[in-house]
């Protein structure tokens, strides 16, 4: 075996990357240099050239292949989701038997009927790379719109299917993104979203593109018609970044169209009425006319979902004046008058809500981060009964207005997943287990969870989930695995991880997930408290979720890994800028690393109401305290009286992911670089990509080749045909979990236990 000092001591030799320091912007008088803007050109060949070492560190990682192993045992199960009606008699439901590469579409008549596979889109690439993004079934259950994404990529195309005998039509419908699929009533065709399509002569290779995503449109699809033919329904070159989605009411007149401007919940809200076409929409074919949309809500000033409509009377779920969310109805013919259903709750969020079973609604709420699923009249909001369900998420829920039965899914730390059918004629809701997932090999009995809350830094208390084993000494001797992400109101709520339980199981490893501010967990002020000038509290707080297991026992310093991806990438590259001491490990995916250029890359734009923009001078001066990768330090130079250095740090990108592009993975690593032999920077390449890792971190980081405290390891794992993780083959998942928890048990030096 070889020995940890051996690992983070290990000099490799590496070539000296280009930098080019005549590049520099001036935001608001301050001059920033951007040595490596040559790695935002996917296209440049001076990208292509992959200086190709080796993956010799992953290889002195002893549990890598036991981990792979373990993984894949535990993988290789039965997992299906909630099943959803459409038409009279059919069930549709996606189950994956184990280790297929992507979730396969099964369709039934009846829950008695016998399932038969509807669309598999193992069939449709040698590798699993193209994946099931969305789908929609025409009411009377004759057709079946999807959408197919390549890689990973957000770009999807959406093709045509005949239910009864998979007939694929010859509709192909292109530059999808960020789309739903919404029929009309009469199943001649549907609503979509998409981006207008590359000019004469640009070249787009989507996936791998930078452009920003501009001028989104909604458009109407009639079956067996080219795409050049669709409707134009709406669209606004007055603002280009503005995204639209609409949906059909479950009576079929009304088109509701929500309006975003960024990933902000707050929106518009459009209508229009169908039912008063003379010709229906084929009186729009052909014409110049947008489809003639009512404005209900045109401000930015709060989000709006919809519920249900009786006629004209409309239910929303909105955090207008209410930060938790409530439940509140219109009517159409008195547009200023709204009355409030169900209020807002003292503390608990109301998180979504669906019509069902004629004049109910199930309400979903978020309590300490638990779910809490009730029964309400959709009409006056009063509470009729609230379903017995355990701590965890509640994820699915499959039900029509018409529907007498609910299905959903339930999934915990400890619990792989349980789908119930809740049926609602009878006088109590009677809950029966419809499926229950289980995982040979696995003993929940084993595991222990618990709930903590912990002081940040300003004193606010934030919620932590710890998952050990039974009776762990809190003595410090433990691995840890921190988690977090913090940010555009998203929540991290219990789920099964297979990963996870391996490191648990096998490694002794303590899991823990960080309820930072920045997320939903409670509300849209815990969101605001963690976004904007207000970011570093998201910061703040996951360092003290690391101080206070250290303080507690659970683990040192030189046994804790901290991990996240996208935004949660962010926060790992800004906390070990900031506490570089207080972590031996650090997993960073497809983080937003370039907080000054970050708004001109795809969906970035969107990001702003989160971050904040460099073109504006005060959101500068926050943006710049904080960015990865313009914070990068000597450590030993910054607190002399501690020295200390970065932690063994792997940074993970993909080839097609055109969410959070790899330049900001990329140019982290390159201002990492230089130094070659004193800070290990591997760059590694998976399958065939060539993509030219350089090195920033350690640019900064050396002194000289012989001085320089800096020895551990920052990897690069880049991976080839994937994305910001959508989609991804099973077979993917397993590898980076192996090779990124190896990494991390080889750097805190975990010991293996069968």
């Amino acid at each position: 075996m070889a020995s940890l000092s051996a690992l983070q001591g290990r000099r490799l030799q590496y070539p000296i990357a280009r930098r080019d320091d005549s590049v520099a912007d001036d935001y608001h008088g301050v001059k920033i240099a951007d040595p490596y803007r040559w790695l935002e050109d996917p296209d440049a060949e001076e990208v292509k050239k992959f200086v190709k070492l080796t993956d010799s560190v992953l290889e002195e990682c002893d549990a890598r292949e036991k981990l792979r192993e373990k993984i894949t045992k535990l993988i290789d199960h039965p997992r299906y989701d909630a099943p959803f009606k459409e038409g009279d008699d059919k069930y549709f439901y996606f189950h994956n038997t184990g280790l297929q590469a992507q979730n396969v579409l099964h369709v039934q008549h009846g829950l008695d009927g016998e399932p038969r596979v509807l669309l598999d889109p193992n069939t449709l690439s040698e590798d699993g790379t193209v994946s099931l993004k969305t789908v929609s079934v025409s009411e009377d259950a004759k057709y079946l719109a999807y959408g197919l994404s390549a890689s990973g990529s957000d770009w999807e195309t959406i093709k045509v299917m005949r239910v009864e005998d998979r007939k694929v039509e010859p509709d192909t419908l292109s530059w999808v993104k960020f789309s739903g699929i919404s029929w009309t009533h009469d199943n001649r065709g549907f609503f979509y979203s998409r981006y207008p399509a590359p000019k004469d002569g640009e070249k787009i290779d989507a996936g791998t593109e930078t452009n920003s995503n501009l001028y989104h449109e909604l458009y109407y699809h009639f079956l067996g018609t080219d795409q050049s033919e669709d409707i134009l329904c709406w669209k606004d070159s007055e603002n280009p970044k503005h995204t639209f989605g609409a949906s059909v009411t479950d009576d079929g007149n009304y088109l509701v169209m929500t309006i975003y401007e960024s990933c902000d919940p707050i929106n518009k809200l459009y209508y229009c009425d169908m039912s008063t076409f003379p010709k229906g929409l084929e009186g729009f074919r052909g014409g110049n006319v947008l489809l003639p949309f009512i404005k209900l809500i045109d401000v930015f000033d709060a989000q709006y979902q919809f519920i249900a409509n009786d006629d004209t009377v409309f239910t929303f779920l909105t955090n207008k004046d209410a930060p938790r969310y409530k439940i509140v109805r219109v009517d159409l013919k008195e547009p200023g008058t709204w009355r409030d259903i169900v209020a807002e709750s003292e503390k608990d969020v109301l998180e979504s809500t669906s019509a069902v079973n004629g004049d109910q609604m199930i309400v979903n709420y978020l309590s300490d981060v638990k779910y809490v699923v009730q029964i309400r009249d959709l009409k006056s909001g009063s509470l009729l009964h609230q379903l017995p369900i355990g701590i965890g998420s509640v994820t699915g829920i499959s039900a029509r207005r018409k529907d007498t039965t609910v299905f959903f899914k339930f999934t915990s730390f400890l619990t792989p997943g349980i789908i119930y059918k809740c049926n609602l004629e009878t006088k109590v809701p009677e809950m029966k287990i419809f499926r229950e997932i289980t995982v040979a090999g696995f003993d929940q009995s084993e595991f222990h969870v618990d709930q903590i809350f912990f002081p940040s830094k300003d004193g606010t208390r934030i919620p932590m989930f710890i998952v050990a084993r039974k009776n762990i000494k809190l003595n410090g001797s433990h691995p840890c695995l921190l988690y977090g992400y913090g940010g555009f109101n998203i929540s991290l709520t219990p789920y099964f991880s297979v990963s996870r339980i391996a490191l648990a199981r096998h490694l002794g490893a303590v899991f823990c997930i960080a309820n930072i501010r920045g997320g939903g967990e409670y509300g849209e002020e815990w969101h605001k408290a963690g976004a904007l000038g207000k970011k570093q509290n998201c910061f703040d707080d996951f360092i003290s979720a690391a101080e206070y297991l250290i303080s507690t026992g659970y683990t040192k310093p030189s046994k804790l890994c901290i991990e996240g991806g996208s935004n949660g990438g962010l926060l790992i590259g800004a906390c070990i800028n900031q506490r570089p001491d207080l972590f031996g490990c650090a997993l960073a995916h497809v983080g937003v690393m370039d907080m000054l250029r970050f708004h001109k890359f795809t969906i970035g734009h969107a990001w702003t109401s989160d971050y904040g923009c460099s073109d504006k001078e005060d959101e500068f001066n926050w943006l710049i305290k904080y960015s990865p990768l313009h914070n990068v330090r000597r450590p030993w130079e910054q607190h002399p009286d501690r020295p200390s250095q970065y932690p063994s740090t792997m940074l993970l990108t993909a080839d097609h992911d055109d969410r959070v592009v790899p330049l900001h993975s990329l140019k982290l690593l390159a201002v990492s670089a230089l130094i070659l032999n004193v800070l290990q920077l591997v760059a590694f390449h998976l399958l065939s990509i060539d993509l030219l890792v350089e090195q920033t971190m350690q640019y900064i980081l050396c002194t000289s080749l012989d001085n320089s405290p800096q020895t551990n390891p920052i990897i690069g794992r880049i991976e080839c045909k994937a994305g910001h993780g959508a989609g991804r083959p099973t077979q993917k998942m397993i590898d980076q979990a192996a090779d990124s928890y190896s990494f991390m048990a080889k750097i805190l030096g975990a010991s293996w236990y069968d």
